[in-house]
C-alpha cells in the first residue's frame, strides 16, 4: 500500500472532479497534494488551513465515500498545512505568519480598484490597513436619544472593550437613514483612537462581494479568505442584506466569520432587516449572526429628532427657533437623513434668496422633502391571518398548529403565499411566525401557486382573502 498510495489518490480525484465539477476541483482539490500514507492514515499536504475546514465541513462526506472506495473501510484521513509551499506544519498549527504575509501582499496587489483599494503602500510594502473611515462619524456627532439609546451603549461599550466577547457579533438593523453606518463607523473610530495599530476594516457589502468576484476570477478565494482571517482585528460590514441570494458569497464568509469569532475578533453588521428575514441564506451562517447581540436602532422619536436638528442646524450655522423645529420635527418623521436634508435645504435657500428662514420657507422645503403619509396601512402578517382565518372559517390558533386537517392546511398554504405576495417578509420569516420549516414555506407557495392557475376554489379563496385585506388597510 505504501508504494501506491499516490496513485491511489489520483484516482480519488478523478471521482471527486466528476462529483464537484471543474471549477470547484481547480479550486478546491487540485492544489493538495498526497504526503505519505502510514498504516492506515493518508496525510494530505494542503496550502492553508481554510482547506481542511472546507474538506471537514463541506466535502467530509464525499471524502470519506471515495477514500473508502480505494484504501479501504478503515482508511483514517489526516492534514499537514504548507507542505505544498514548504513551510509543513502540523494541522493544529495552520498556517505559517512569514508566509502568509507575501501571499496576502501579493494578493492584495492583484485586486481590482476600487474593489480592493484599502492597503496604504510604501515603497512597493505592504504597511497597514486604510481603515476606510469617515472621521465626522464619532460617537460625540452623534445625536443620543430614548429610542436609540440601547444600540448606542451596547455600540460605546464595544469600542471601550473590543477585546470582550459580550456583543459578538453585533447584529444592528434598522430601515434607510436612521444612523446605522454612523453607529458603527463611531465603534471602529474608537477603537483606532485608543489603540492606533489595531486593524479596523469598515466595508460595504457590495465591496465585499467586489472583492469575491476579483478573487474568483483571479484564482485566489482561499488567500483571499485566509487575508481577512489573519489581518483584520475588526470587520464593520455595512448593508449585510446585500448577501441575499448571493450564495456563494456567503459560503466564502462562512469561514472568515468562524474564525474572527473564535479568534476573538469583533464582527459588526447593519442590516435593513433581522437575521432570521434574511433570504437565500443558508441556515448556519444566519444562526452565526444570532450568535451575539440584535438590536434595532429605530426611527428617531419626536424628542430624538428635536435634538438632531438642534445639533445639525448649530453645526452649519443655522439658527432655528423652536417653533421651526416643531414644525419639522412633527411632520419629518421617516429618518436622520430626511431631517439633515431639510436643514442643508432651508441653508441652501437662506444663502442664496439672502433671507432668515421662516415658518413659510420651512413649510416650503418641506413640501419638496417630506414624504406624504401613505392613506392605507401597510399590509401586514396578521391581517393576512385574520382575513384568511375568516374565509375559511376558522379560529386564527389552530392555523398555528401541527393540525393537518385540510381546511386548515389549505388555510396555512394560502397564508404562505399571500405572505409573499403581499408582504417584504422572506420565507424564512414566514416560516418562524407559522412554526414551519423553510422548505415547507417554499413548498406551499408553490403549490398555491400551481393550484391557483386550475382550481377554482383556490381563486376564489384568494380573491375573497386579498379583497378583505384591502379592506382592512383602508379601514
Amino acid at each position: 500500500m505504501n508504494g501506491d498510495y499516490k496513485e491511489k489518490w489520483s484516482r480519488c480525484l478523478d471521482i471527486i472532479r466528476d462529483n464537484v465539477g471543474d471549477e470547484r476541483f481547480n479550486i478546491w482539490f487540485s492544489p493538495s497534494k498526497a504526503v505519505r500514507y502510514e498504516g492506515n492514515k493518508l496525510i494530505l499536504g494542503l496550502p492553508t488551513q481554510y482547506f481542511m475546514e472546507e474538506y471537514e465541513d463541506r466535502y467530509f462526506d464525499l471524502l470519506k465515500g471515495v477514500l473508502r472506495k480505494e484504501f479501504g473501510p478503515d482508511v483514517q484521513l489526516g492534514y499537514e498545512i504548507d507542505v505544498i509551499s514548504g513551510d509543513k506544519q502540523s494541522a493544529v498549527n495552520f498556517t505559517s505568519p512569514n508566509r502568509s504575509k507575501a501571499v496576502d501582499t501579493k494578493f492584495m496587489q492583484s485586486m481590482q480598484r476600487p474593489a480592493g483599494d484599502f492597503m496604504k503602500s510604501q515603497g512597493g510594502k505592504t504597511v497597514e490597513i486604510d481603515p476606510q473611515l469617515n472621521p465626522a462619524m464619532t460617537f460625540e456627532n452623534y445625536c443620543l436619544g430614548d429610542s436609540n439609546k440601547l444600540p448606542y451603549t451596547i455600540a460605546h461599550y464595544i469600542a471601550e472593550n473590543p477585546n470582550k466577547s459580550d456583543f459578538n457579533p453585533f447584529f444592528l438593523y434598522g430601515s434607510v437613514g436612521v444612523g446605522k453606518t454612523h453607529l458603527i463607523q463611531a465603534i471602529g473610530i474608537r477603537i483606532k483612537e485608543r489603540n492606533p495599530r489595531a486593524r479596523i476594516l469598515f466595508l460595504p457589502m457590495r465591496q465585499f462581494q467586489n472583492m469575491y468576484v476579483n478573487a474568483v476570477m483571479n484564482q485566489k478565494v482561499p488567500v483571499f479568505i485566509n487575508w481577512f482571517q489573519q489581518e483584520v482585528d475588526v470587520l464593520l460590514l455595512d448593508d449585510l442584506q446585500e448577501i441575499s441570494g448571493k450564495a456563494k458569497t456567503a459560503e466564502t464568509f462562512f469561514p472568515i466569520f468562524n474564525y474572527m469569532h473564535n479568534n476573538g475578533k469583533q464582527l459588526v453588521f447593519t442590516c435593513d432587516r433581522p437575521p432570521m428575514e434574511l433570504d437565500g441564506i443558508e441556515d448556519r451562517l444566519i444562526d452565526r449572526f444570532k450568535w451575539g447581540v440584535t438590536e434595532e436602532l429605530p426611527k428617531p422619536d419626536y424628542t430624538l429628532r428635536r435634538n438632531i436638528l438642534k445639533f445639525k442646524a448649530q453645526k452649519n450655522g443655522l439658527d432655528l427657533s423652536d417653533e421651526i423645529i416643531d414644525c419639522i420635527a412633527s411632520g419629518a418623521t421617516g429618518s436622520v437623513r430626511e431631517l439633515e436634508g431639510i436643514v442643508m435645504g432651508l441653508l441652501t435657500r437662506s444663502i442664496t434668496l439672502s433671507c432668515p428662514v421662516t415658518l413659510e420657507l420651512t413649510k416650503e422645503v418641506m413640501r419638496h422633502t417630506v414624504k406624504s403619509a401613505p392613506t392605507t396601512r401597510p399590509v401586514n402578517f396578521d391581517m393576512i391571518v385574520d382575513a384568511t382565518a375568516e374565509y375559511y372559517k376558522l379560529n386564527p390558533d389552530v392555523i398555528f398548529t401541527k393540525s393537518r386537517v385540510r381546511d386548515i392546511a389549505d388555510a396555512r398554504q394560502v397564508i404562505m403565499y399571500l405572505s409573499h405576495d403581499l408582504t417584504g417578509l422572506s420565507s424564512s420569516a414566514i416560516g418562524a411566525k407559522l412554526n414551519r420549516r423553510h422548505a415547507t414555506v417554499l413548498h406551499g407557495i408553490t403549490a398555491v401557486q400551481d393550484r391557483i392557475k386550475y382550481a377554482k376554489d383556490v381563486q376564489d379563496a384568494v380573491t375573497a382573502i386579498r379583497t378583505e385585506i384591502n379592506r382592512m388597510a383602508k379601514a
